[in-house]
């Protein structure tokens, strides 16, 4: 493949060049042609003469691999450009429509319903142990005690793999400024979305049969992944108006 010149913009001829490695067909008429036709829309110079960014030469190729390898009518390429120019993924097959980018509608990183299910080894810590694990002080533990953020699991008092990943995180947040009492915000709103997942999967729960119950930790293990889905979601959208994007 002929390598794209470095700067910003090519006249017509480096463009062809630069093309007819892969596409030894094409000719500046036909460059020309699908300028016409919308498919590509370089600039002017001064005097007129055509100015090709990097872009418009991937839209060639995009537009000359989609009519030798799909044998697609301009038409169609055409709709697949703009599905493109809007963020969308061009439709794989000439019956279906565009797709959102998978980027967008994958949730990598983020906890899934079989992270809400019942731990087959549970962590079990003593106070001190908890301490040691988070980097914390007897008093920075009083602390999230008090404001509800750490618990400790009865019978026994000892406290979970939760309690410890709530500590660490609570201990990074302190970098930044941010204590305890600044983070009740967060348990008033775990709060309220268990409320509503418990709501959901009453019915279930006070049905007898096994397979009731059952599907009552099936329901609270979905809507869970999904509420942190949503709040992970919302709190972004939020944020990028006041980062400038």
């Amino acid at each position: 493949m002929s390598a794209v010149p470095s700067r910003a913009f090519m006249s017509i001829g480096e463009v062809l060049a630069t093309l007819r490695s892969d596409f030894p067909d094409v000719t500046i008429s036909k460059i020309r042609f699908l300028e016409s036709e919308g498919l590509i829309e370089p600039e002017r110079t001064a005097s007129g003469y055509r100015k090709f960014s990097r872009e418009d030469v991937s839209r060639l190729r995009y537009v000359l691999s989609a009519q030798r390898d799909n044998y697609l009518p301009l038409r169609v390429i055409k709709e697949h450009l703009e599905a493109i120019d809007r963020g969308l993924e061009p439709p794989e097959t000439a019956a279906a429509g565009p797709q959102v980018p998978r980027a967008l509608v994958d949730v990598a990183g983020l906890p899934g319903p079989e992270a809400f299910g019942r731990e087959t080894t549970e962590l079990r810590l003593s106070r001190q142990e908890l301490i040691d694990a988070a980097h914390l002080s007897e008093g920075e533990l009083d602390t999230l005690e008090q404001f509800g953020l750490v618990v400790s699991r009865q019978p026994g008092g000892f406290y979970d793999g939760d309690a410890l990943l709530i500590a660490k995180t609570v201990a990074e947040m302190s970098r930044f400024g941010l204590e305890p009492r600044h983070l009740r915000a967060f348990r008033s709103a775990a709060e309220r979305e268990v409320g509503l997942v418990e709501q959901v999967v009453a019915p279930l729960v006070r049905q007898r049969n096994p397979e009731a119950r059952g599907r009552a930790e099936e329901v609270a293990r979905e809507l869970a992944a999904l509420s942190v889905r949503l709040h992970a979601t919302l709190v972004k959208a939020g944020l990028r108006p006041q980062l400038g994007r």
